[in-house]
């Protein structure tokens, strides 16, 4: 029975569908307007994860991540690089998925843009009008807050003690200064569509509930982000989409923590900001990954090079377990022992982690437990049978790879698959292999280094030398 914090209740919950075995999942994306942080990367990464394991539990999983693509940033952006809104957009739009490709991050059902989704912005805001839950001034149409009467309660804050923050608008047309813009009316020079009201373009909120509602249906079954996004943008989400639709919005709200950098907010005022592009340069996709996993969803987490270090060492573990079983799998002589390995054991506590609202912390664990006693059963064994290895290698795949994405298994097929790479590697090998029975230790030495260059590790064994592909 998975069990998920449900962040509108207050309460760990259990999942129920809407319509099961389908499932409706909206998570926020990115505004591109410049490349995502390592922040946004987290909530990406966790939002996958919980996607994989949903569907690892058997339920279609329709994933929908929006992309905003016009917006106050992208205009400010192409007013410096004078070029068009919508060539920001497309450049970062394209980087986006560059970068979530390269985190293992897997492909969303839909990602709807709001330029793309402008006829269900309008209907939404005159919908909005004609219930008395907005009004237009001059062009520009806002959203009355007061008219909502269980405002604040995903956030838990209450209108009469609510302040203008740091992202309210405050505007002398605004009839209350925590009302928020529907539609903005177009400035001089900025991208703009036609609407009833005049020229203009979406606010930022009433995209999501637009989209959301037009791919998933009026009520779905979970909605995520990261904390940051639980007030304002999350609160008048729902406000605005209930006002709209007469009917509850979401049923579920699971929201991300917040990302520190070594012990300090993640600012760039203070130096410490970092992309995701520019981590992946100098980490591994799998070990950013790991190192999320590492931690709860809605904790907050301290991101340092020292704790990106040890997982890298850590999936080493993983790695030359994947290497084991290769070699053994390779040989495939038949015969063996089979040492009752206890499979169903590892299983139920990975599922009783996951179900225990997406405990990855104790997953991880599991995980590494099963490396453990697996390499343990090894060295007491002279001989398993080939069953045992494939055993443990459908584990690996449903778990670390198939839900975590920790380490890929599918890779290492493709490389396995390239017969005329394998047959030049093992052919330095035996050259190799020659040069260190003729003492020629030098050449040798080289050809081993020369492979290392290249990504190829050797492993001397008492059998003979065995290789694999560094990540």
């Amino acid at each position: 029975m998975l069990k998920l914090y449900n962040t509108l209740t207050k309460k760990v919950e259990e999942f129920v569908p809407l319509n099961s075995p389908n499932v409706g999942m909206y998570i926020c994306g990115p505004t591109v307007y410049d490349y995502f942080h390592i922040g946004n990367a987290r909530t990406f990464i966790m939002a996958d994860i919980i996607r994989r394991y949903l569907e690892f539990k058997g339920y279609n999983v329709k994933y929908v991540m929006n992309l905003t693509d016009i917006d106050d940033k992208i205009i400010k952006k192409s007013i410096e690089e004078k070029i068009p809104a919508s060539n920001v957009a497309g450049k970062y739009s394209e980087a986006f998925f560059e970068d979530i490709q390269k985190l293992r991050i897997k492909p969303a059902t839909l990602y709807p843009k709001a330029t793309e989704n402008i006829d269900e912005i309008l209907s939404m805001i005159k919908a909005l009008i004609d219930n008395g839950a907005a009004y237009n001034v001059d062009g520009n149409v806002f959203y009355n807050v007061s008219s909502f009467k269980s405002y604040g309660k995903l956030s838990g804050k209450k209108i009469d003690e609510l302040e203008s923050g740091a992202r309210v608008e405050i505007m002398e047309e605004k009839q209350n200064p925590l009302d928020f813009a529907l539609w903005k009316k177009s400035k001089e020079g900025e991208p703009f569509w036609k609407s009833e009201w005049g020229n203009g373009r979406p606010g930022w909120h009433i995209e999501c509930s637009a989209m959301s509602c037009k791919h998933l249906g009026e009520t779905f079954d979970i909605h995520a982000g990261g904390n940051d996004l639980i007030f304002p943008h999350h609160e008048n989400e729902i406000s605005q989409s209930e006002a709209a639709i007469q009917n509850p919005f979401v049923k579920y709200w699971l929201h991300f923590g917040f990302l520190n950098i070594n012990k300090e907010k993640m600012s760039k005022s203070l130096g410490n900001f970092f992309t995701a592009r520019e981590v992946l340069a100098k980490y591994s996709s799998e070990a950013i990954r790991l190192f999320f996993s590492q931690a709860h969803y809605r904790g907050p987490v301290d991101f340092t090079s020292e704790l990106l270090d040890a997982a890298e060492k850590g999936l080493e573990k993983l790695k030359n377990l994947r290497s084991a079983i290769d070699s053994a799998m390779n040989k495939n002589k038949p015969g063996g022992v089979d040492p009752g390995f206890d499979f169903p054991h590892f299983e139920k506590r990975f599922t009783d982690a996951l179900d225990d609202d997406f405990n990855t912390p104790q997953a991880v664990a599991v995980i590494f437990d099963f490396v453990k006693e697996v390499n343990k059963t090894i060295a007491e064994n002279e001989k398993l049978h080939l069953n045992f290895y494939i055993a443990v290698r459908n584990f690996l795949i449903k778990t670390a790879d198939d839900v975590l994405g920790i380490i890929s298994f599918e890779e290492k097929e493709k490389r396995s698959d390239s017969s005329l790479e394998s047959e030049l590697i093992k052919m330095l090998i035996d050259i190799r292999l020659k040069a260190k029975n003729e003492k020629n230790f030098q050449l040798a030495d080289d050809i081993r280094k020369k492979l290392e260059g290249f990504g190829i590790i050797l492993k001397d064994t008492k059998e003979g030398t065995d290789f694999f592909k560094h990540d």
